[in-house]
């Protein structure tokens, strides 16, 4: 009994707990670090607002008191309303999948088939997301796959943490690896003066140097989950709303490829929807709720059943779209507070006097930071490349060297900081953040040691 209860003490809280000890700390800092703002204005050139680096002030410290700090959590989620939103529409879209049997059977068949022991299934996911995050700069929509990624590799004798690192962690992995990202690469080029998506043999060879890394590192965890589940980090979570009914006398029927050839669609419009017609979160949520109907129809469901298939879907997903909302509200008690001009200041100064390959270095550590600041790529561009590039020239660091360290710095630690994409992924996959950080945390330190060897490299052959 009382090693069940010391046993019970040493656990970890679980990720809304865990969000909320954040936001208590991050109000803590708000007395503690100084407030300081940037002068901002609007490039003539390429139309983006960006930053003054040398217009740093303090100014009057702006804490936030206890009620303001609960304040900012309805905020939080009033913020990413239309996020939460697509999660969940998104999710009532996997599930009508689900239940329609399509994906049952599509599975089943999978499972009879040689791909079930295919040690090439995993890194194909993997591939395929990743060059849409390094290309397009695929990430968001990558939200509905989650689920269907998951009831997948729990299906394949997997668990949950790989069915993320099928479909999130593979595009995370591109997206830090951009060769032609418009969103990262394009905004940070064009601030710093360079010509658009120049260097692209180097990040190219850096693309296939981080996938190949994470595939190996995903691959290893995988085939230690599927020799031994007890192995699983979240084994003991309730995964049910992701499992499968697999019978091995389940017929792949005519309607349930319909079914599956109207998903694929579904993906496919998102994609051109947002490459050519300017398609974002609500274009996105609208586009699951019609492909949602449409398989529900085509399933023959009644429309109560549809009724009922929504509110499960919603309830099932709850705890992802309180992450959410939970995760915004840690950045705008931090804009309450003024404080995260001060951090990317403070961040800023500690680059100088260190030569170039130190600064580069620190470069790559204060991006890292910085983005669990300003989660937002194209946003921490605009913030951070005008401090960033002067610093960069005083150094001896070229200017394509410094985009490199921040498109590194925006890109693994997506999979890190709560306030960025990965508390949304692990809320809908209903990984615990605590089991996501022991799972990830080593890895991440190997990726970032890669790119540590990667900047310097790029410092000393003047990249």
């Amino acid at each position: 009994m009382s090693d069940k209860k010391k046993k019970k003490g040493l656990q970890m809280p679980s990720t809304p707990v865990l969000l909320f000890i954040i936001i208590v700390a991050v109000t803590i800092c708000t007395y503690i670090i100084p407030a300081g703002t940037y002068e901002r204005y609007t490039d003539e050139v390429s139309g983006y607002t960006v930053v003054d680096p040398l217009s740093y002030t303090r100014v009057e410290q702006s804490p936030v008191n206890p009620f303001q700090m609960i304040v900012s959590i309805p905020e939080g989620f009033v913020a990413v309303g239309n996020i939460i939103f697509l999660i969940g529409f998104g999710f009532f879209w996997a599930y009508s999948a689900m239940q329609s049997g399509a994906l049952n059977a599509a599975i089943n068949k999978l499972l009879r088939s040689r791909a079930r022991d295919s040690k090439y299934f995993i890194p194909i996911c993997m591939l395929i997301f990743a060059v849409a995050g390094s290309t397009y700069g695929e990430l968001e929509t990558v939200y509905g796959l989650v689920p269907i990624f998951v009831a997948l590799a729990i299906a394949l004798g997997y668990d949950a943490i790989v069915g993320l690192c099928m479909c999130f962690v593979g595009v995370a992995t591109g997206f830090a690896s951009a060769t032609t990202n418009a969103y990262t690469i394009g905004v940070a080029q064009s601030i710093a003066e360079l010509p658009l998506f120049s260097g692209l043999g180097f990040r190219w060879i850096i693309f296939f140097l981080q996938y190949a890394l994470m595939t190996l590192l995903v691959m290893r965890y995988a085939a230690r989950v599927k020799a031994d589940p007890s192995k699983s980090l979240v084994a003991g979570e309730d995964f049910s709303s992701f499992t499968l009914d697999i019978d091995e006398d389940t017929v792949f029927t005519g309607r349930h490829k319909i079914i599956l050839l109207s998903m694929l669609c579904t993906v496919g419009v998102i994609v051109y929807g947002s490459l050519k017609l300017g398609f974002w979160i609500n274009e996105m949520s609208a586009v699951f709720i019609i492909s949602a109907l449409v398989i529900s129809v085509i399933a023959g469901f009644r429309p109560e059943q549809i009724k009922d298939n929504f509110i499960t879907a919603y309830k099932e997903i709850a705890i992802g779209m309180i992450v959410v909302g939970m995760a915004r509200a840690i950045l705008i008690i931090m804009q309450k507070g003024v404080i995260i001009d001060t951090v990317v200041h403070a961040l800023s100064s500690l680059m100088t006097g260190l030569g170039s390959i130190g600064s580069s270095i620190s470069m790559l550590v204060a991006q890292n930071i910085i983005n669990f600041f300003i989660p937002s790529g194209s946003g921490q561009a605009t913030a951070i490349m005008p401090i960033m590039v002067p610093l960069g020239d005083l150094a001896g660091v070229s200017r394509q060297t410094t985009v490199l360290a921040y498109q590194f710095g925006d890109g693994y630690s997506n999979m890190l900081w709560p306030t960025c994409s990965v508390a949304t992924m692990c809320g809908i996959g209903k990984i615990p953040l605590n089991k996501w950080y022991k799972f990830f945390i080593p890895v991440y330190a190997c990726c970032f040691a890669l790119q540590v060897v990667l900047i310097v490299i790029a410092t000393l052959i003047g990249y």
